[in-house]
């Protein structure tokens, strides 16, 4: 990956962060911090009505037309050109990340799959070298311990119940690194699950998921109190909720399932909500509607990115299991099975928008709440004074025009 630093330089267009929008936006940065972001004025009254006297430069990347966007910061990610985390090869994983990184998603958890527990430690131990890089900031284990009737793409031949032993060398081969767990709530042994991974600092996610109501509203109460009292806080004190409506049953008015529980337990501040909101695994109708009814601070857009995302269409394999990739679409070939997504952070925001969801809420759901969610709301997710230095320049559509990253210009690919 080429980079170039962009230190004592500035960017001008219209800042998008959090809840605030400015018009006449700068963002200028001093090696890998952000200096200053806000108004153009302002800028001009700290520094000087001549920058350049001030050893400042403006880039050529934006204009006062561009949109300045924090950088993506992504939960659920397994992957992207050709390479998956779940490998354990290090270079493909270092390959992985750097197109994610190029493509807008500054920041992101690893995600690994269901996988025989050999393999899964090997996966975990060869993304502590990433973490180490500061590549990727944690790992999320998308599983094992999953409904077999609710596995979706993931390999049925791996999902289990969570057994203690495994679970306590899965956390030592993560070596601190482990940030979130999908889980399933229904299965045996999910109240030990939920005080090994609390007590070890690691977020439960329930999804892939067969549980009724009540099962699942007492696992979310008993997630929260584990968190409580393993001192958890803010939003890094909540449980999350993979993927919401993909990998669990319906909602029926007569049958409820989990979805009502996980939108009322967000809707009252409780939890985070994953949502892949590409207009493919969720309809417009719904996005809208979710973000009506919760609010970006109770969302946490995810791409769920995965080995052959940003590859050509086409047919794969993926895990091993041929696929078939065709727009924003990949499918299982055997069952038609939605198998992630194909496209990256950013493709999410710009479907979102398209669904009707608000600009800033949608920037806000794919930077600050999951920066939140990491424990990096103090690091990433905003254009903040002295936070890290990653920003996005993007033009009215929303396409990627120019990406800085820890202080330095990415050579951004086709995305």
């Amino acid at each position: 990956m080429t980079t170039e630093r962009a230190d004592h330089e500035y960017l001008v267009g219209r800042i998008v962060s959090g809840a605030e929008i400015i018009n006449d936006g700068l963002v200028a940065f001093v090696e890998d911090r952000i200096h200053y972001a806000g108004t153009r004025e302002g800028f001009l009254h700290e520094v000087g009505t001549n920058p350049v006297a001030s050893g400042w430069r403006q880039s050529d990347q934006s204009a006062t037309d561009s949109l300045l966007l924090p950088g993506m910061v992504d939960l659920h990610c397994h992957g992207a050109a050709g390479f998956d985390f779940s490998d354990g090869n290090e270079v493909g994983n270092r390959t992985a990340a750097g197109h994610q990184h190029e493509c807008g998603t500054t920041t992101l958890l690893a995600s690994t799959m269901a996988l025989p527990h050999g393999r899964l430690l090997r996966a975990f131990e060869a993304l502590n070298t990433l973490v180490d890089e500061e590549l990727v900031s944690g790992i999320h284990s998308e599983g094992p311990y999953l409904s077999p009737q609710r596995c979706g793409a993931q390999n049925p031949d791996f999902v289990r119940e969570p057994n203690e032993r495994e679970l306590i060398e899965l956390l030592h081969a993560a070596a601190g690194n482990l940030l979130t767990m999908t889980c399933a709530p229904e299965l045996n042994n999910s109240a030990m699950l939920v005080d090994i991974l609390t007590t070890h600092g690691v977020t439960p996610s329930l999804g892939h998921t067969n549980a009724d109501a009540s099962t699942t509203e007492a696992s979310l109460q008993l997630i929260s109190e584990e968190m409580a009292s393993a001192g958890f806080d803010g939003h890094f004190g909540k449980p999350t909720v993979t993927h919401l409506f993909n990998a669990m049953p319906p909602m029926h008015h007569r049958d409820p399932g989990p979805i009502p529980v996980f939108l009322r337990t967000a809707a009252e501040g409780n939890a985070v909500v994953e949502l892949i909101a590409d207009g493919v695994h969720v309809d417009p109708e719904v996005i809208r509607t979710v973000f009506a009814l919760l609010g970006p601070n109770a969302i946490a857009l995810v791409s769920d990115s995965t080995a052959v995302t940003g590859l050509p269409d086409g047919e794969y394999l993926l895990g091993g299991a041929p696929v078939t990739i065709r727009g924003s679409t990949i499918e299982l070939k055997r069952s038609h099975t939605l198998a992630g997504g194909a496209g990256f952070l950013l493709d999410v925001v710009r479907a979102a928008v398209a669904a009707g969801v608000e600009l800033a809420d949608a920037v806000s759901s794919a930077t600050a709440t999951p920066a939140e969610v990491m424990g990096l709301a103090d690091e990433v997710g905003a254009l903040r004074n002295g936070l890290r230095a990653d920003c996005l320049v993007v033009n009215s559509d929303l396409d990627l025009v120019a990406v800085v990253r820890r202080g330095e210009w990415l050579r951004t690919k086709r995305c």
